[in-house]
């Protein structure tokens, strides 16, 4: 039986081989068959499954969502690039109220630091405490 170990995929794609195991329980690579000895042996093209992996990952797409893309690129459906492109418009989207919360928890942090005149002041006279304490809206 030819193949590769864990350790080898692991190596190749640069991962821990702990990512490996991660991704087989998630059901984002198939559990591979053993050899006699009972050692996985991975196909080759679970190393690009896993490079994919990554960089969907580095683009802020969840595990759950990379299931799915993996899913249409390694299937023998017919392929509907519209269905990606919406997929990835969605994804533009998240990402940017993900920005304009952030933006606006930076405006609020930045409104607070100004107000604070540093160090010697009691507790109960920090705006940066005071707020924390009435809830940050």
């Amino acid at each position: 039986m030819k193949g590769l170990t864990r350790s080898q995929v692991a190596k190749a794609a640069n991962v821990n081989i702990e990512t490996i195991r991660y991704y087989e329980r998630r059901g984002l690579i198939s559990e591979p068959p053993r050899n006699d000895s009972g050692y996985r042996i991975f196909p080759q093209e679970v190393i690009q499954d896993i490079e994919f992996i990554k960089r969907a990952q580095d683009l802020g797409f969840t595990l759950e969502e990379i299931k799915d893309l993996l899913v249409a690129s390694n299937g023998d459906e017919e392929f509907h690039s519209e269905e990606i492109h919406d997929f990835a418009a969605g994804k533009i989207e998240e990402i940017e109220k993900k920005i304009r919360d952030l933006n606006d928890m930076k405006f609020l942090l930045e409104g607070l630091v100004e107000k604070c005149p540093g160090s010697g002041v009691p507790k109960d006279q920090c705006p940066i405490m005071k707020k924390l304490s009435e809830g940050v809206k």
